[in-house]
């Protein structure tokens, strides 16, 4: 069993390319990744492309990263491998 954990993310749709935009709090001071997604929010392309981007960067396959909140929001929550988290940006 692969050890998981949780991320808070705050998209940005139509941007230029799809690429981190750094990091920020929520309002209890949680760190929420800030990610720029090239697709628009129209019919579920934007959180295909988060999923897609995530993977990428992060050197992980697409289905080991699950939306768990946020389909229609640009505040998400996703699920990804624990080991994972090293990887993003600081």
């Amino acid at each position: 069993m692969i050890d998981r954990a949780q991320l808070a993310v705050r998209v940005t749709p139509n941007a230029k390319k799809s690429a981190f935009a750094g990091w920020t709090a929520d309002e209890k001071g949680r760190p929420v990744l800030l990610v720029k997604l090239q697709s628009p929010p129209v019919d579920g392309k934007a959180n295909a492309e988060l999923l897609r981007f995530l993977a990428e960067a992060l050197d992980c396959a697409k289905g080991q990263i699950t939306l768990l909140r946020g389909t229609s929001s640009r505040q998400k929550a996703v699920e990804l491998p624990a080991a994972a988290l090293e990887r993003l940006p600081k």
